[in-house]
């Protein structure tokens, strides 16, 4: 995302809690701050992406945070996925100290980011947001208005209950039909094809196949979120009875020593699901 932001002109500075991935922002131009603090030193607009809850306290408000830095009439981007209790209350923070905020996770991950091609939900203030546009643009291929701030926290929410949802069904539909002994191909094909086909089930299912769990989506923040959504929807009196045990699937792979690993990775803790064949070696 800044990169994208480099390549539209923007003057940005970086920083990340593991100094060595900014290097190649360094190197393309990015100014590299050593504090939260310092990146927001003079900056129109800051724009948050971390892991959850705890990760967006600390940036924003600990001593060296960026809100101690950060000129009164800035506006605040919160990008990351995090719980809509604290998203009201980072954005009651920063109006207190006279900065304008949304809360703007977006859809899509790793390819997405790189691309342009991640959609903003956004909660917030409509001049707030409007303001926002011209540096959401650059990084996305939509930017999706759904009302005031935690609009957009709730939204994400709802968008990642429902693809953990699928993603598990999908994990138990492999094993099954390698249980049952279909081809596990031809049921794929069948599956990607047919009315469950959504984008989701056709990369997710592509990876599940191949065993491929490199991360776009890394499986301990997948099922962060199924929290943040299930402890969401309790507080406005719905129960996401569907999302539970979607859970205790995360929750088994992660025990399983899947945490890591993109959450397609959830197919491998299914029971029944055949292991792959161990490797051999052959000494001539």
């Amino acid at each position: 995302m800044a990169a994208r932001l480099l390549d539209a002109g923007f003057s940005v500075t970086v920083w990340n809690r593991t100094a060595d991935r900014v290097e190649p922002l360094r190197q393309r131009g990015a100014s590299v701050a050593s504090a939260p603090r310092e990146a927001a030193a003079g900056a129109d607009v800051l724009i948050g992406m971390v892991a959850d809850d705890t990760a967006s306290r600390a940036v924003w408000t600990e001593d060296d945070g960026a809100l101690s830095g950060t000129r009164r009439d800035a506006l605040i981007v919160e990008c990351s996925t995090l719980s809509p209790e604290w998203v009201q209350q980072l954005a009651q923070i920063a109006r207190e100290r006279g900065c304008a905020f949304i809360d703007s996770p977006v859809t899509g991950s790793k390819v997405q980011a790189a691309s342009g091609d991640v959609v903003f939900l956004v909660g917030g203030d409509p001049d707030a947001v409007e303001r926002a546009r011209p540096v959401l643009r650059p990084m996305s291929r939509d930017i999706v208005h759904l009302g005031p701030v935690g609009s957009g926290a709730r939204m994400k929410l709802i968008n990642n209950f429902v693809g953990a949802v699928q993603t598990v069904a999908l994990a138990q539909a492999v094993a099954f039909s390698g249980a049952c002994g279909l081809d596990l191909a031809a049921a794929m094909a069948v599956l990607m094809n047919g009315a469950p086909g959504s984008p989701l089930v056709k990369t997710v299912g592509a990876r599940m196949m191949s065993r491929d769990y490199s991360v776009n989506f890394m499986m301990k923040l997948m099922r962060k979120d199924i929290g943040y959504a299930i402890a969401e929807a309790r507080r406005c009196g719905v129960t996401l009875t569907t999302a539970i045990p979607a859970a205790e699937a995360f929750d088994a792979a992660i025990a399983e020593g899947h945490g890591a690993e993109d959450f397609a990775a959830v197919a491998e803790s299914i029971p029944g699901r055949a292991r792959p064949a161990a490797k051999t070696a052959r000494i001539p």
